[in-house]
């Protein structure tokens, strides 16, 4: 990486992740899930990695000054290469280490040297040839909406591969692992990874237990796809005893939990969308809306005043987006 595209991008990461962070982080954790899969917490957005004889999957890379402390955590794992970065959303605080951690790889086309370490050499160097680093997947509505024009995210944390349909597979250190896109849900592009051996679900923002539901209209999100992605990981899951153990889940944010905890998570955000979506019918105004207090039930739990997800926030967008006409007006009668 050049110390021009270095700077840029830890000026763009950091100034978003610091937009977007709601209280003082905790102290890096690093925490074995189940099977193959590793949770580095504590940097921002949750690191789920995969290590084994192969090498390493990262499912995101957190923010641009986490990398250095993620790859020597990762180093601990194994001396093994990065073979492969999934990001689940194009957001700052998933993407932001995304050239540091990829370069620090290799990919398949390129012969593994002697030890681990100069993948970066080509791709790192910025330009649109970079072929030597880990491969770097996300869905291509991500893509497209990191590469628009105008866009602040610079072209090092783009990723290199993308694909279009609704599952992606790939098949790494004894372990079957799938790519899930889930469109209109946190965002229009996002990803959850299901570890298939291990049993492990990373949602990325799709499930964040440390706050409302979060989706952003601006990028394709909604509240009902939100809904169908708790579904879908509920679909997926299956608990070992009572509900309890089993499938383990683990957030963009927040704890790893399991299928009681994702249920519990969906029926409050059905319960939301029902009690707005009454409101909305009888034409209440989102003044009106706010008056009437209806997440005062929840809102010790998820609801918070400050943050990139704020209370009044989420009132807001969830009123907007109930109120979009849900079909086409019907053609006039001839």
């Amino acid at each position: 990486m050049t110390a021009l595209a270095c700077a840029a991008v830890v000026a763009w990461s950091g100034a978003v992740g610091l937009a977007q962070r709601r209280a003082p982080r905790p102290g890096f954790e690093h925490l074995p899930v189940a099977g193959n899969v590793h949770l580095f917490a504590g940097t921002g957005a949750n690191v789920v990695v995969q290590a084994g004889d192969e090498g390493l999957v990262f499912v995101d890379t957190s923010e641009a000054t986490a990398s250095d402390r993620l790859l020597a955590e990762a180093r601990s794992l194994t001396s093994k290469p990065i073979r492969y970065v999934i990001d689940t959303s194009g957001d700052a605080d998933h993407v932001g280490g995304n050239q540091v951690i990829a370069d620090a790889g290799l990919n398949f086309a390129t012969p593994p040297p002697n030890q681990v370490g100069p993948g970066a050499a080509a791709r790192g160097a910025g330009g649109p040839g970079r072929t030597s680093g880990a491969q770097v997947y996300a869905h291509e509505a991500t893509l497209n909406r990191m590469s628009t024009q105008g866009s602040p995210v610079p072209f090092a944390l783009w990723p290199t591969d993308t694909f279009f349909t609704m599952k992606k597979t790939l098949y790494f250190n004894g372990e079957a692992i799938e790519l899930l896109h889930q469109p209109a849900a946190h965002t229009d592009g996002d990803v959850m990874v299901w570890f298939r051996r291990s049993d492990v679900i990373a949602t990325g923002d799709v499930y964040t237990p440390d706050r409302f539901p979060w989706f952003d209209a601006g990028r394709g999100g909604s509240l009902q796809g939100l809904i169908d992605a708790l579904n879908r990981i509920i679909d997926i899951t299956v608990p070992r005893f009572n509900q309890q153990g089993g499938t383990l889940v683990v957030p963009g944010h927040g704890r790893i939990g399991n299928e009681s905890d994702v249920v519990e998570y969906r029926d409050m955000a059905t319960i939301i969308r029902d009690r707005f979506q009454s409101m909305v019918d009888k034409r209440m105004t989102l003044e009106q809306v706010k008056a009437a207090k209806p997440l005062l039930d929840y809102d010790g739990v998820y609801g918070a005043t400050t943050g990139p997800w704020t209370t009044d926030q989420f009132i807001e967008a969830v009123y907007r987006d109930l109120s979009k006409p849900t079909q086409a007006p019907r053609p006039a009668a001839r």
